[in-house]
């Protein structure tokens, strides 16, 4: 018998799910989405149904399959990446959620966060343990306030009753037998991402749990990113086929990327922007950036990341197409943008609900300064594409800051996401930084991570070196500014970030 031609990555994002075959050199052979509901019960609630997403689970794997012209003899391994701090509680004897699973953008745990920030230890009350501030972003105070909404579930989850997990560990349980023998565990990344993790022992912290009030009994345990967890028993084209990798979403495109070295980084840019920098075998914590876990592969020590997020990018093009009608398609943007030499000297802070990496201003507000009687929709067309590029030096600023003193740091800027489309956006974020930006061949690379530590742990690809070379360049941007007018116009756009911050208070 031949040996199996593909491997497969199962992409459960924010808004569909997708399961996408590659090949060894990392091309399509098969893909499918399906979309899943936004569920808003409130204002600053956003829900997800985790039956809704396991189904969807289900029929994009065997969707995918038969577009590949393949089955699970063809398949050596899965892997799956997931929206990462969503949190679901289920009941382990019957297999259902206790609850819609609350997704990361919810801001519900807001006065549980300010709780946690409001001892002597402030926002660093759990950093050096997780490298994370208490915050509504991540799944720990979450899941305490599925617990605290109903009080009959902190004795079921103590007595281990009830189970944890971020999206990945949803799946992997139910798609590994569930009620039957499903596999409860979740990777580093992800745990990286619950406030409840030690970033040093790769452990559940007791000091994190017991101050967020978190019972051990129903988390799940903490694996690495590649290794087999179980096999997919869930009635799919790919049953008896193991699941062989797990990483979060941006981790998963860090490594899509091959950004294995020290320095190396990318930036995903859609909704909003995500840059990881790869720092190594030693997590940096910062008030500015968050520390996180990149990857872990079997038995190998981790490896670490700085992460610097930005709440608006491509969510100013539609703010421009929506509120304001400029534009009448966000694919209009980069030639208005383009009809002007530049911004006219106008600087958009897009600080619509508060300012994320580097600043963490929760009172931050949108910003526009500048105007004059010769500004046009041009003008602000391209204003609104320069913040994003403006917003990502700010954050790879931080990150050098931190890493990058011995100059070992950023020699090119991988990219990849949806803006990446947009050639202006991409010379002037090359301008603005003075190196190059990349954007490789195979778009989607956040389910080519996964691929990837999925056929690592499968015999597929032997090591990362072999990943690397699968990579391959599909443009390259050049920096063409001068490096004094682009610290000129740095300096410009700090001061309307300084105009920006502490309106809300």
């Amino acid at each position: 018998m031949s040996p199996p031609r593909y491997v497969a990555a199962i992409d459960q994002g924010t808004s569909s799910s997708r399961c996408i075959v590659f090949t060894r050199d990392g091309a399509i052979a098969g893909l499918a989405q399906r979309e899943h509901a936004q569920i808003h019960p409130h204002a600053g609630w956003v829900e997800h149904d985790p039956l809704e997403i396991l189904a969807n689970v289900r029929a994009v794997i065997d969707e995918a399959v038969a577009a590949a012209g393949a089955g699970a003899a063809d398949v050596a391994a899965v892997g799956i990446t997931n929206q990462r701090e969503t949190t679901v509680l289920w009941e382990r004897a019957s297999g259902e959620p206790v609850a819609n699973a609350i997704v990361w953008q919810d801001t519900r745990t807001s006065a549980l966060a300010a709780e946690l920030r409001s001892g002597e230890h402030g926002p660093d009350r759990f950093r050096a343990i997780t490298g994370l501030p208490p915050s509504t972003y991540f799944s720990g105070p979450k899941a305490r306030w599925l617990l605290d909404a109903d009080r009959s579930l902190q004795a079921r989850a103590e007595a281990g009753e009830l189970c944890f997990g971020t999206i990945d560990s949803w799946l992997i349980w139910r798609l590994t037998g569930g009620v039957r023998g499903g596999v409860h565990v979740t990777d580093a990344t992800n745990a990286s991402r619950t406030l409840l993790m030690d970033l040093h022992t790769l452990d559940w912290s007791d000091a994190c749990l017991d101050g967020i009030g978190i019972p051990r009994a129903m988390l799940p345990q903490i694996r690495s990113s590649s290794e087999v967890y179980g096999e997919l028993r869930a009635g799919t084209a790919l049953d008896g086929v193991p699941i062989a990798g797990v990483l979060g979403d941006q981790q998963a495109a860090l490594f899509g990327q091959a950004c294995f070295d020290p320095g190396e980084a990318k930036n995903t840019y859609g909704t909003g922007c995500f840059l990881l920098v790869n720092t190594g075998s030693e997590p940096h914590v910062t008030r500015e950036l968050l520390a996180t876990v990149a990857y872990r592969l079997g038995e190998q020590p981790p490896v670490y990341a700085l992460e610097g997020s930005i709440a608006v990018a491509g969510a100013a093009v539609r703010w421009l197409r929506d509120q304001l009608g400029v534009i009448e398609d966000a694919d209009e943007v980069e030639a208005l943008a383009a009809s002007v030499p530049d911004s006219g000297g106008v600087y958009f802070v897009p600080a619509f609900s508060g300012l994320f990496a580097p600043h963490w201003d929760e009172s931050a507000r949108g910003t526009i300064v500048g105007l004059t009687a010769y500004t046009t929709k041009a003008h602000l067309a391209r204003a609104t594409l320069e913040a994003t590029a403006w917003q990502t030096r700010e954050v790879i600023g931080a990150a050098r800051d931190v890493v990058g003193r011995d100059g070992a740091f950023l020699s090119e800027l991988k990219v990849d996401g949806g803006m990446t489309a947009n050639a202006l956006l991409m010379q002037f974020q090359a301008d603005v930084l003075g190196v190059p930006v990349v954007r490789p061949r195979v778009a989607e690379t956040t389910a080519l991570g996964a691929a990837y530590a999925a056929g690592l742990a499968a015999g597929v690809w032997r090591s990362t070196a072999e990943v690397r070379a699968n990579w391959r360049e599909a443009r390259r941007w050049e920096p063409r500014m001068e490096r004094e007018e682009a610290k000129r116009r740095y300096a410009r756009w700090c001061e309307a970030v300084a105009r920006s911050t502490g309106w809300a208070r």
